[in-house]
């Protein structure tokens, strides 16, 4: 609803008071001038807010907040001072219950308006902690007015955002990542300098076990500390003494890439042991698993309803990270075999299923194409297949390979719903539908949500 009358075409930096009516995949609020949708950050539905246009476009426009006329019940005070600024939490704002309502929409906004379904997501299980849950802390480190500082990026800018505190991530991360600034201060060891590849330090990695005690703190950068390896680990250990591991990571490439190239062991453990689903896993850095373990284990046990697996099925597990699916398939099939493109977790796959006795468990490094192809070459057919690609979802070939084996069922794993509803809509294409849905929130405070889907044959 908007209160301007006569207003045809909207113009930058004019003023208007609207009503928020819905809300966009990234959380903002959404009014409608004219039939043109406006797009408010960090507003609520139902709200009515002064707002100031900022950019306009064809098809919709952009504003800002300028002052809140009728508040939501569902209003909070976001208690983040970096809230707004580090591009990182999106839901602040709004009461967790609302939270939920907002990323259930989103996923069935996605299925039925990308994947053209009439199958919908009847319920979204919330996470027990919405601060403090992730296992895994990533902070980048860089200069601001000749200091080394830690924090995170400004929203589509590698601009950073100091940040003393994140109230979603583990207390160690940032006490390794002051110990770390302060020690580069203190001996003139410069940030990495993205623009012209000079510098050393470019992020830090912490990574806890859920259920256990090791801790690993993993440094990124252009290159080594030489002498100074000795003090710096000593100063991160007493800084952070329940770290079980240091790691330096030897990361040359350009770009976002936070983890590649070479590993080094400084200190300790290179890995850390976590129980996942009963299962004990040792994670390496690069290896991917998933940083709210309560919320994935929930959403395992899903994935395993939907699998329907019985003691004779060959099931296949394409994107299988460091095993963590495919372990719990193993568990109720006759024959398990899971596909990753990253050499590093496939070997931690392997040694995962050695760890816990599982031996009709095998792992191709191979994308998710490229294995269901091999595999149909070597004749085999699985009963069901699980998918759990990366935010971009599936490659047509890749839907192509895993519906020419004909499973009777492909359970999907995806954590973001728009590229979910366009793969859905390909594999009904080639002969599946949808009969399942069901959202799960691991990531609190945050615009993202996972959903679990069944595709039967038909």
């Amino acid at each position: 609803m908007c209160y301007l009358c006569n207003m045809d075409i909207l113009k930058k930096n004019q003023i208007l008071r609207v009503t928020i009516d819905a809300y966009s995949s990234d959380g903002s609020g959404i009014c409608r001038v004219n039939g043109l949708a406006v797009f408010v950050p960090g507003t609520i539905v139902g709200e009515e807010w002064e707002i100031r246009i900022l950019k306009v476009q064809a098809n919709c426009a952009y504003a800002r907040r300028e002052q809140l006329l009728l508040s939501s019940p569902a209003r909070v005070d976001p208690a983040c001072p970096a809230y707004g600024k580090c591009g990182g939490c999106d839901c602040r704002h709004m009461s967790y219950e609302e939270e939920l309502r907002f990323k259930l929409t989103k996923v069935n906004d996605a299925l039925r308006r990308i994947g053209k379904q009439t199958v919908i997501t009847e319920e979204i299980v919330g996470s027990e902690r919405i601060n403090a849950y992730r296992n895994k802390g990533i902070l980048a480190v860089g200069n601001l007015n000749g200091q080394a500082v830690s924090g995170f990026y400004r929203e589509r800018s590698h601009q950073i955002i100091p940040v003393s505190r994140c109230l979603i991530q583990d207390e160690l991360t940032h006490r390794a990542a002051d110990a770390l600034t302060q020690f580069m201060n203190e001996n003139n060891i410069p940030p990495y300098d993205e623009q012209n590849g000079t510098g050393v330090v470019r992020h830090v990695f912490c990574r806890r076990a859920y259920h256990g005690v090791d801790r690993l703190l993993c440094i990124v950068a252009r290159k080594g500390f030489g002498a100074k390896t000795r003090e710096l680990v000593e100063t991160l250990r007493t800084a952070c003494p329940e770290l079980t591991g240091i790691v330096l990571n030897i990361n040359k490439t350009e770009g976002n890439t936070v983890l590649a190239g070479e590993f080094h062991t400084l200190w300790g453990n290179s890995e850390i042991c976590d129980t996942l689903c009963g299962l004990e896993f040792n994670i390496a850095p690069q290896a991917f698993f998933q940083v709210n373990p309560p919320q994935a284990e929930r959403l395992y046990r899903k994935a395993l309803e939907y699998a329907a697996l019985t003691k004779d099925d060959l099931a296949f597990d394409l994107y299988c990270g460091a095993g963590t699916i495919s372990l719990c398939l193993a568990r109720e099939a006759g024959q398990v075999i899971g596909a990753e493109i990253v050499p590093e977790a496939i070997e931690n796959a392997k040694a995962n299923a050695s760890l816990n006795g599982i031996d009709n468990a095998e792992f191709l490094c191979a994308d998710a194409g490229e294995a269901a192809q091999r595999l149909a070459g070597r004749g085999l057919r699985p009963g069901v297949v699980v998918v759990d690609p990366p935010r971009k979802g599936m490659r047509e070939a890749a839907i192509a390979a895993v519906t020419s084996m004909q499973p009777e069922r492909v359970v999907y794993v995806s954590c973001e719903p728009s590229t979910l509803a366009r793969d859905i809509l390909r594999f009904q294409q080639l002969g599946y539908s949808l009969k399942a849905a069901t959202a799960y929130d691991l990531f609190p405070r945050t615009k993202h949500v996972e959903t679990v889907c069944l595709l039967t044959h038909t």
